[in-house]
């Protein structure tokens, strides 16, 4: 239960007559943010090294018999068997592709270039049926022997790198070093692996199956490729089995949500001595980020774990200058839909609360505007951890002799999970670290693995023909 906390509105105009008086108190918020801010990050930090269910509640990994006897049957198949040995032979061409896709940039909304060679990478596996759509999604589509269900397997092409970023593969201590070389990069190979594999061994399966390498997962790319595979209008897709991630242990079997904001303050700025009393955009801001920093952490308090985070701000023209504009971009995460609604309505009160405070604080001028734009919302969803798709995954994962992670991430699989359609993110392979830095790095330790795990889960869900 969150209690009312009341953030002052009003303040007498005379305590900001004083321009000394104005420095005190912009000192005192400042202090007063990092010092609240500070202590829950402290608060937090120690909460969850004495309790990591804090961060996570453990899932405990159940397999219903029928899911493990299906799994047992379709390893003692001869063309399974076959695809399973094959990939652990391609290993070195999977490095090359590795290196070529990676040295290919794909900056959020720019991915063209990359999806055309991955275009290019599927005819070469042996596909006919390859298109790129409106948004531009890398389609393949591989038919079933039925054609009443569709299975689609995807990678996303983009990368978290802005346009100009060098994405050369370097070699260092054993590892390979780039930018999105394992984000999503190497998610990209396992695809085209997965695929190899079962074409090799010439399987044929039930469900038509979808090779996918969809744009947009990352950052402000709002999932918009999954968006538009799931739309309402779309042909009908039936599961989705999405890689992305490095441990060969992890299904991701729900979504974990965010909302996402641009907050820009506007004023008619001027200069910081002539026009000093006119309402300042940045102070406004400051008052903002202040409100939210010490309302926020009240839902923080119960229930599963919820974020907030102020990840960049900007604006101003001058050190002497009072800013005309003053934004800030804001990220709030829940794997609860209510408990992100209930961030995003005390975030929505600060913001408010601080133009209010900027505008009755001001000695002359227009008062100050705000405008709170959405740049990203992804739906929090928690799949049904007794769904074939999940017990498939699962079953798959042991078959390998691993014991597998049942966890929530964001992903691309929450947009199908929040529309009630079978969904799971599991692994790219290998070991990797750094991911969204520009020292990322990826190592293919029995990386093959994470593919052999991808076909059996693939196989199992589209089904052999007979």
């Amino acid at each position: 239960m969150i209690q009312n906390v009341k953030i002052p509105t009003k303040f007498s105009r005379k305590h900001y007559v004083n321009s000394g008086l104005i420095t005190s108190a912009i000192l005192l918020l400042a202090q007063l943010f990092l010092f609240v801010d500070a202590t829950a990050a402290q608060e937090n930090m120690a909460a969850a090294s004495e309790n990591p269910s804090k961060n996570q509640a453990e899932v405990k990994v159940t397999l219903d018999p029928k899911y493990q006897r299906e799994m047992e049957l379709l390893q003692s198949d001869r063309k399974v068997k076959k695809a399973l040995a094959y990939v652990e032979t391609v290993v070195k061409r999977a490095e090359r592709e590795l290196i070529e896709l990676t040295q290919i940039p794909a900056p959020p909304f720019k991915e063209t270039e990359r999806g055309l060679r991955f275009a290019e990478m599927l005819r070469e596996a042996g596909m006919t049926d390859v298109s790129i759509d409106e948004v531009g999604n890398v389609i393949g589509r591989r038919k079933g022997t039925s054609g009443d269900r569709t299975i689609a397997y995807s990678g996303h092409l983009d990368t978290v790198f802005p346009e100009g970023t060098d994405v050369t593969v370097k070699y260092k201590d054993g590892k390979m070093h780039a930018p999105g070389i394992g984000d999503n990069s190497r998610g990209l190979v396992t695809v085209l692996d997965v695929l190899r594999g079962i074409s090799h061994a010439g399987i044929k399966t039930q469900a038509d199956i979808l090779i996918v390498g969809n744009v947009g997962e990352e950052g402000l790319g709002d999932l918009r490729g999954v968006k538009h595979l799931f739309r309402d209008d779309a042909p009908r897709i039936d599961a989705l089995i999405a890689i992305d991630g490095g441990d060969a242990k992890r299904i991701v079997y729900g979504g974990v949500g965010s909302h996402r904001y641009k907050v820009t303050f506007r004023g008619p700025g001027g200069h910081s001595w002539g026009h000093f009393g006119l309402p300042n955009p940045h102070h406004a801001l400051g008052r903002a980020i202040s409100n939210f920093a010490i309302t926020a952490p009240q839902v923080l308090e119960s229930g599963p774990k919820t974020s907030y985070s102020v990840g960049r701000i900007g604006g101003g023209t001058s050190i002497n200058s009072i800013a005309f504009e003053s934004w800030m971009e804001v990220d709030m995460r829940s794997g609860d839909q209510n408990k992100l609604d209930e961030i995003d309505a005390i975030f929505q009160t600060a913001v408010q609360s601080a133009l209010r405070q900027e505008n009755m604080a001001k000695q002359r001028g227009a008062d100050l505007t705000v405008d709170i734009e959405r740049v990203g919302k992804r739906p929090a969803a928690l799949g049904d951890l007794n769904s074939p798709l999940v017990q498939r995954a699962i079953a798959a994962t042991r078959a390998l002799g691993i014991e597998p992670s049942l966890e929530i991430s964001s992903t691309d699989a929450n947009l199908p999970i929040s529309k009630g359609i079978p969904a799971v993110t599991m692994s790219r392979g290998g070991t990797s670290g750094r991911a969204h830095a520009l020292d990322e790095w990826w190592q293919g330790d029995n990386a093959y693995v994470s593919v052999q795990i991808g076909i059996l889960t693939l196989l199992a869900e589209a089904g052999l023909s007979n």
